[in-house]
């Protein structure tokens, strides 16, 4: 029999057994900013509700650490981390909340439902800051530096185990 006539079954058999190796590969779900140790873009976001400031690149290069939360009021992981976001409020972290593609009311019926931890909220209507800072989700909470810059990056929600973490971080954002 003819060698050749077994090729195209040899690469089939290659191939099929190449995909099997892959499908039993951990799947890494989450994918890290290439933004982390880079400042923030320049951005101005209006206010995502009435009676409470939108934000700016200013408002993160003033001296002071802050944490940024990417949340959205459909986003459920969102309602899990309310809490949290509340502990970290509670002892002394300034969180400054982004809104993708929100409304008015909804970000205000979230807040009133479930405590609102933010200094401030922009509204991110068409996710232009979530992508131009490498969030990949929400909802996403980044440590960043008094000079703006992106120190650490918290990918999903912030559990009761993740609080202690990002008060280090944000500490030693302030050195």
């Amino acid at each position: 029999m003819n060698w050749k006539l077994w090729i195209p079954l040899a690469l089939f058999a290659f191939f099929l057994g190449l995909a099997g190796y892959q499908l039993t590969q951990p799947k890494d779900e989450f994918i890290p900013s290439t933004m982390i140790g880079k400042s923030l873009p320049q951005f101005d976001l209006p206010p995502a509700m009435d009676g409470v400031e939108g934000t700016s690149f200013a408002n993160f290069a003033d001296g002071k650490p802050k944490l940024l939360n990417i949340w959205a009021s459909w986003c459920l992981p969102c309602i899990a981390e309310a809490p949290h976001l509340e502990s970290l409020k509670e002892q002394g972290a300034e969180i400054i909340g982004v809104a993708i593609r929100d409304r008015p009311e909804d970000v205000a019926e979230f807040l009133g439902t479930h405590g609102n931890p933010y200094t401030r909220i922009g509204m991110d209507d068409v996710s232009a800051i979530q992508i131009e800072i490498g969030s990949s989700g929400v909802p996403e909470t980044f440590v960043i530096d008094g000079q703006g810059v992106i120190r650490y990056q918290h990918i999903g929600d912030v559990r009761a185990n993740d609080v202690a973490t990002l008060l280090a971080q944000l500490e030693e954002a302030q050195q």
